[in-house]
């Protein structure tokens, strides 16, 4: 955890590569600097450089490991522009006997959806892990999968050990634990390494996944509260200024809409699709104009 008292400061989006991506991003960005196929936008990776303030032009990476440790929260945007890979992430438990730091909870916020767009959250019922193995052998493994309709200002939990994919037609908003460990299961056919010895193993054929209903709290809505994380909406209809509080180390991330993070060196303005990082503090205010959305994702102290 960030203790250390440091000013929120904004990141700059790290672009992944993937083969299921896209070359265009707008309107969420103008441009990712390469001309390959971009699956992910990572807005608190490790790699993300920060922006504003004196820490400026060093990675959340360095910045982190100086403040006592590693920012615990991995903030993406998704756009699938085809079907990604079947997998599986482990949790904690089943990570760490791998020999890696933690296992991989996450959620989905729902920003874009065209008619029919939907995601796999886990197994049909009846279905074991034998099951899966035979599946992933003779290429039925989506006929087991439950596929769940999605369609925008949907919240879904991606619990550890859940058997997961996303279909293109979606623009996804992920919050998750600080970790990449995924155990792909099966990839269509595409020339990329399959995981099935551990990803068979930490499979759970029954989790908490799902479509998360969001709660109305005082000035915003609360979109999931989950051991790692809690994601809250901010709609704001009117300029002025709105007090923020953080129960621990977390960001903000523009949806739409100018903004202004203000802190005790000044400002930091929140951009549209990207991140600034609030290190553990009490809160911050955001000065808004009209029609501004955005979101709170914390790791709860």
């Amino acid at each position: 955890m960030m203790t250390t008292k440091v000013a929120p400061f904004r990141l700059k989006p790290w672009f992944s590569e993937r083969p299921w991506g896209k070359r265009d991003l707008r309107p969420w960005y103008a441009d990712t600097g390469t001309t390959e196929l971009v699956g992910e936008a990572w807005l608190t990776g490790p790699q993300c450089v920060v922006e504003t303030g004196p820490l400026a032009g060093r990675t959340l990476a360095s910045v982190a490991t100086e403040l006592c440790g590693e920012f615990p929260l991995l903030v993406k945007l998704l756009f699938p522009a085809e079907k990604l890979s079947v997998q599986v992430h482990p949790d904690d438990a089943w990570a760490q006997r791998f020999g890696e730091t933690r296992g991989k909870t996450e959620c989905w916020y729902v920003l874009e959806a065209e008619p029919g767009a939907a995601v796999a959250l886990g197994l049909k019922p009846g279905v074991d892990v034998a099951a899966v193995k035979i599946a992933v052998a003779d290429g039925t493994l989506e006929q087991l999968l439950e596929w769940v309709p999605v369609s925008v200002g949907d919240m879904l939990f991606v619990d550890a050990g859940t058997v997961h994919a996303i279909a293109p037609g979606v623009v996804l908003l992920e919050t998750q634990q600080t970790s990449d460990v995924t155990y792909r299961l099966y990839d269509y056919g595409r020339p990329r390494e399959l995981h099935l010895e551990k990803g068979l193993q930490v499979i759970k054929t029954k989790t908490a996944a799902g479509k998360v209903a969001p709660r109305k709290m005082d000035g915003f809505t609360r979109l999931i509260e989950q051991k790692y994380f809690v994601v809250d909406r901010f709609e704001i209809a009117d300029v002025g200024e709105t007090a923020v509080d953080f129960s621990g180390p977390g960001c903000l991330v523009a949806l739409s809409g100018g903004a202004a993070v203000i802190t005790e060196s000044g400002q930091v303005e929140l951009k549209v699709g990207e991140a600034v990082v609030v290190p553990k503090t009490n809160g911050v205010t955001v000065e808004t104009g009209s029609g501004v959305s955005f979101v709170r994702c914390v790791a709860p102290a």
